[in-house]
């Protein structure tokens, strides 16, 4: 088999960052899909392998490399146990990117499953538009205020056409009113002396469906003196899109953000979610051609801070009320492995009072939520799932605690698979600490 031009490409994305890799295997124990499957293909070196030898023309794209790929979780664990700092994170989007892009050019797209075609329509359509997604959320919440879920339940329609969804469906949050959103170009003044302004990220997901967590981190960050500005013409992050190989729009998306984040002057750029923060961070990386844009990116990604990271630098909190019970921790993938928070998260729930702060086992292992993988590899992602919440067990866990809305919805599921539903609640870390702050 000899190179075509999308093995030639996969040569020049990634071949170079593949090769750094001296398959040591400390990867292995690392690896959440490699403990799952038991399969070489499904660890870090060998998906490693699995691109060297497609950059090479030795096996074939689409038939070899896809599927080990696809079902990766992302999480980038990996990189953090690997001893020489391989780029895991470059090598498998630049396979993302190859990927699709054979896939589009050669319109695999058009004979694939609906699920596919579905799924190109909302990462392209759906989730660019604010205006779109807030509909969602709106009508999301008007299904639930009369009471509709019920007989969607009861009839298990959702499950019929999607098992995931349906799964899923049952443990959505309690959306609030569309009247308490906040808006797009709002300006909120500081509670406290004004010791900065910073400019709020919202992201797609948080504010279609949970507005409550992004409205109680404004109120955190006004308690500890900022005015908090939230751009208007910011849009979707484009992590999502950037783990399914759509690197053009993800540019795109992240272009149109550099600009309405630039336009606040804002000292920080401040956001709750861990995925969206990771893909932020990594803004100056979509740049490698485009140097004016580059250095803006960089400007950008070094302003980029998780609301844990702010709330323990201007902090303390004004904690008022006691939380009872003991409370635990998950981390989120992105937020560790790639944004190198870990600290900022234990502090804050250490200084809860009231609480019994207990450290669960693998608490670093991904839940499996990886974007929107547990939709598309359902059975695998809740193998992993079931195991974390073995772990969770054991802490004796009231309240499990979670920085990403992907890990909050996994970690609501996990409950209610363990039938804890009634004992254990699955919470943002921004929920916990408004609540001891008397905020609602």
């Amino acid at each position: 088999m000899q190179q075509d031009k999308y093995a030639l490409k996969l040569y020049d994305f990634a071949y170079e960052a593949a090769n750094t890799c001296v398959q040591c295997g400390y990867c292995l124990p690392a690896c959440p899909t490699y403990e799952s499957m038991g399969k070489e293909s499904q660890s870090p070196r060998g998906r490693i392998n699995l691109v060297k030898m497609a950059a090479e023309g030795k096996i074939d794209i689409q038939k070899d490399l896809a599927e080990p790929i696809d079902l990766c979780l992302g999480c980038r664990a990996c990189e953090v146990a690997c001893p020489v700092n391989v780029p895991y994170g470059e090598i498998y989007e630049a396979a993302k990117e190859v990927i699709t892009m054979q896939q589009q050019d050669k319109e695999l797209v058009k004979n694939s499953s609906g699920r596919v075609k579905m799924q190109n329509r909302v990462l392209n359509q759906l989730f660019p538009s604010n205006k779109r997604l807030r509909t969602l959320g709106n009508l999301t919440w008007i299904y639930q205020r009369i009471g509709m879920y019920r007989l969607v339940q009861k009839s298990k329609i959702i499950n019929k056409i999607s098992e995931p969804m349906g799964q899923f469906e049952k443990i959505l949050p309690k959306l609030e009113s569309p009247f308490e959103r906040y808006k797009f170009g709002q300006v909120f003044p500081p509670k406290a002396t004004k010791k900065m302004t910073v400019a709020f990220f919202p992201g797609c997901i948080m504010d279609a469906v949970m507005s409550r967590v992004n409205r109680l981190t404004i109120e955190l960050l006004q308690c500890v003196g900022c005015e908090v500005v939230i751009p208007k013409q910011q849009n979707c992050c484009g992590a999502l899109h950037t783990h399914q190989g759509f690197i053009k729009k993800a540019t795109e998306l992240a272009k149109a953000n550099i600009e309405a984040f630039e336009s606040s002057a804002a000292e920080y750029f401040v956001n709750n979610a861990g995925g969206c923060g990771a893909m932020l961070r990594e803004y100056d990386k979509l740049f490698k051609n485009e140097p004016e844009w580059k250095e803006r990116a960089k400007a950008f990604v070094n302003k980029t801070k998780d609301i844990t990271e702010v709330l323990v630098e201007l902090g303390p909190l004004p904690l008022k009320k006691e939380w009872n019970g003991i409370i635990t921790y998950q981390d989120s993938c992105h937020l560790r492995n790639v944004q190198g928070v870990m600290n900022e998260p234990r502090y804050l729930l250490r200084s809860i009072p009231g609480a019994t702060y207990v450290e669960m086992e693998e608490s670093d292992r991904c839940c499996a939520s990886g974007g929107i993988y547990n939709l598309l590899h359902f059975e695998e992602s809740m193998k992993i799932l079931d195991k974390k919440m073995e772990k969770a067990k054991h802490t004796n866990a009231k309240t499990i605690v979670t920085t990403n809305p992907g890990c909050l919805l996994q970690m609501r599921l996990g409950v209610e698979r363990s039938n804890l539903q009634h004992e254990v609640e699955a919470v943002h870390i921004v929920e916990v600490l408004a609540e001891t702050c008397g905020i609602n």
